[in-house]
């Protein structure tokens, strides 16, 4: 890649966009919910650890979950700080680390599996975008 290479090329470029934008998707979609529906709701829909943890960190972890999904894509695609596209899927890797911790803790394996998975992407794609593929920020 040259200096005036806007994105690298390439097919761990290709699946990296593919990974954000799945991840993203994913993480819009649950951290949207934890954020905006009713608490009972969430528990109803299998959320299991809602009832367990204080209603404000639930919310928290919503908000945290849509950033990072905003994070995933929006820095790589506008090229305006692109490292920040890592940052995110750092930041939601350690979110899913500590949802494992959770689920653990109380013995909720099956939800684990959702969690290594995404948190095992979000790895990829930090990695990808930190050490492996970056994104070149706009001249």
């Amino acid at each position: 890649m040259t200096s005036s290479d806007p994105a690298p090329r390439g097919p761990l470029h290709s699946s990296l966009w593919a990974v954000q934008i799945l991840l993203a998707f994913s993480f819009l979609a649950a951290g949207g919910m934890k954020a905006t529906q009713p608490l009972d709701a969430l528990a109803a829909m299998g959320m299991t650890f809602v009832p367990r943890l204080p209603g404000e960190l639930v919310r928290f972890i919503g908000a945290c979950e849509v950033l990072g999904g905003i994070g995933l894509i929006a820095p790589a695609a506008s090229r305006i700080a692109p490292r920040l596209t890592g940052l995110a899927a750092a930041g939601l890797a350690l979110v899913m680390a500590l949802a494992v911790v959770e689920h653990a803790r109380n013995g909720e394996y099956p939800q684990i599996i959702v969690n290594v998975v995404l948190g095992g992407l979000s790895v990829f794609v930090a990695w990808g975008r930190l050490v492996k593929v970056p994104i070149a920020p706009r001249q």
